[in-house]
């Protein structure tokens, strides 16, 4: 059981309030009007996308490398299959896509961050990677795709900044084929008390310290240590995948829980 306590215990992204008032949604460990959230994420990223990847390589040590190569592993795309990657911006995990599918890549991109987008745009055209690659603006819970579009889905540390993390679950549902396949990659519940204390102190005092004289953003990356305490841990985002109609669910913890790779099918 979690502690009421606590404000890392997993809540409601969102709850309805007494009397018809707006719902509320966490911002860190806010609560702010639903509808203001997705603003409010959206100011963090803009000032941070210039530093974002340098900012991943020093908060974590490059070992966010090495957890994104993993979800691409256990993906396994194949040439020609049509792969969404949503709050993929910068394009870490489409990059990698397209390299594995080969002479047939099929990678769409959809970031609701236009600064994000140009950034990645930017670093694909560096890279030689522009075959392939579709760039889209679009909300994680409001897709602009239709339905049964895609043969897999992928979200890597971008689910714990929607305002509405069921909706943008059934989203997810909906735009995958039957047989489809979704693969979410979050920061999650670490499995050792011990590491756990440890981690979280680390980020709680090093991701502003970054932030401060890295982006010279120390609020934003204050937020992103927040969001990654009150996002629900495995178990409990594992139900919600079911509940939304996913089968086949499961989740590999990474570095004691520091993340998790959860997945699901939809039939």
């Amino acid at each position: 059981m979690t502690d009421a306590t606590d404000p890392s215990a997993a809540r409601p992204e969102s709850q309805s309030l007494a009397g018809g008032v707006e719902d509320s949604a966490s911002f860190g460990f806010r609560e702010v009007p639903a509808g203001e959230k997705a603003g409010l994420v959206a100011r963090v990223f803009e000032s941070v996308a210039p530093r974002y990847d340098l900012m991943n390589d020093l908060m974590s040590g490059g070992v966010h490398r090495l957890w994104k190569n993993a979800m691409v592993d256990v993906v396994r795309p194949r040439p020609g299959e049509h792969i969404l990657d949503v709050a993929g911006g910068t394009g870490d995990i489409a990059f990698r896509m397209v390299r594995r599918q080969g002479d047939r890549p099929d990678v769409t991109v959809c970031d609701i961050n236009p600064a994000m987008l140009e950034v990645g745009r930017d670093r694909a055209i560096d890279r030689g990677l522009l075959q392939g690659l579709t760039w889209t603006t679009g909300d994680a819970e409001k897709l602009p795709f239709p339905n049964r579009s895609f043969d897999a889905y992928t979200i890597a540390f971008g689910l714990r900044n929607v305002t509405h993390i069921d909706q943008a679950l059934a989203e997810a549902h909906r735009v995958l084929k039957p047989g489809g396949r979704f693969y979410c990659l979050e920061f999650s519940k670490v499995t050792s008390a011990p590491v756990g204390r440890l981690y979280d102190a680390y980020s709680e005092r090093a991701l502003p310290l970054f932030g401060r004289i890295v982006a010279r953003d120390a609020d934003s990356y204050r937020y992103l240590h927040e969001s990654i305490r009150r996002f629900p841990p495995q178990r409990e985002l594992a139900a919600r995948m079911r509940e939304v109609g996913f089968a086949n669910v499961a989740w590999r913890d990474m570095s004691l829980g520091v993340v998790a790779l959860h997945s699901g099918w939809r039939i």
